[in-house]
């Protein structure tokens, strides 16, 4: 579909236009309280000033989406395929329009607590439940793809803790003989390259999975529900990329404060082996069509880098509190997606 296409399809179909601004709304929100997860370790470290922190991984959010989707989309593929949306397109986007609206209740809330919390899971529970309640059942959600949404737990706690802890033994047996004020410097100016690289990948991961909604419902709105190929337009990629450069723009110094300086104290060298691991493990992900939490991948990291020099160094009561909210998030948002779209398609 062209850009006149979507367009005029806009102003014939209300609901359309009301699950694009929702989509786009879901988009703002990720930039605003989850990009800032990328650049939380250099922000605590000093290595860059929170507003040039901001600016960068709106730049680098950019180019995630964008680069990234043009080369390998298989984790907006597999966001499309995860549910059924079938049967009545009216309904069917309309649950799909209450899934984005509970997403944007529990993103908010969870910001204003200053709690980082994954908006991909939220996604994925959001539009789970609504698709349940859309078919009436489990039918609703597609097992095999779903099934890549459990991979993504268990392969961000194992790469992000496991490479995280792995990276900075290494940094610290190759510099335990130099010079601690030159590390200093070198690693303060790395982890600049490694925060960009960091927020390139979180716009790769998350960009795609938004992608993949706001294909959905161009989808329910033709009435092509079972519609299982597409191929995504420039215009797409462009207007997803900047809404989630916008976001980031407007800044989550709560978010910043959490991930970066309560969690664990960060050294320089310690900031940039998170971002690297992190990094890395987004990338693998990302190639393999797996859709993971930037948060969790981040935030297990800095859990492997801050264990390397004992356990005690790691704030778990801050841990524990990040961990009961990812836990919460697939009930919580489950739940009030399909609560929503039960609601929604009486209404619409």
């Amino acid at each position: 579909m062209s850009l006149l296409d979507f367009l005029n399809e806009l102003a014939h179909n209300y609901v359309l236009l009301i699950t694009s601004i929702l989509t786009l709304l879901v988009i703002l929100i990720n930039g605003w309280t989850d990009a800032p997860n990328a650049i939380a370790t250099c922000v605590s470290t000093k290595a860059l000033s929170p507003r040039k922190a901001i600016i960068l991984a709106a730049i680098f959010n950019f180019l995630g989406v964008l680069v990234m989707t043009m080369f390998n989309a298989t984790v907006a593929q597999t966001i499309y395929k995860m549910v059924d949306f079938g049967g009545n397109s009216a309904d069917a986007l309309a649950a799909l329009c209450a899934a984005l609206f509970g997403i944007l209740i529990w993103a908010v809330t969870a910001w204003a607590f200053g709690i980082p919390t994954s908006e991909s899971h939220a996604l994925i529970a959001g539009i789970s439940g609504a698709a349940i309640a859309l078919q009436g059942g489990f039918s609703g959600i597609n097992g095999s793809e779903w099934v890549k949404v459990i991979y993504g737990l268990i392969l961000s706690t194992v790469l992000g803790f496991g490479s995280g802890l792995l990276l900075v033994k290494l940094i610290q047996a190759i510099c335990r003989k130099f010079d601690r004020r030159k590390t200093s410097r070198f690693f303060r100016r790395a982890q600049i390259g490694s925060a960009a690289a960091m927020a390139f990948m979180h716009g790769a991961q998350d960009g795609q999975k938004f992608i993949g909604v706001f294909l959905l419902g161009v989808a329910l709105a033709q009435g092509q529900a079972n519609q299982t190929m597409f191929v995504i337009p420039i215009w797409l990629m462009v207007l997803c990329s900047a809404i989630m450069a916008l976001g980031t723009s407007i800044g989550g110094y709560k978010i910043i404060k959490t991930v970066g300086m309560d969690m664990v104290k960060l050294e320089e060298y310690q900031g940039f082996a998170t971002d690297l691991s992190a990094a890395g493990g987004l990338l693998l992900t990302t190639l393999l069509g797996i859709p993971v939490s930037t948060t969790h991948m981040k935030s297990t990291a800095i859990m492997g880098v801050g264990s390397a020099k004992g356990l005690s160094r790691v704030r778990w009561d801050i841990v524990k509190e990040m961990v009961l909210t990812w836990v919460l998030t697939f009930p919580g948002c489950g739940l009030i997606g399909f609560l929503m779209a039960k609601l929604f398609i009486l209404i619409i």
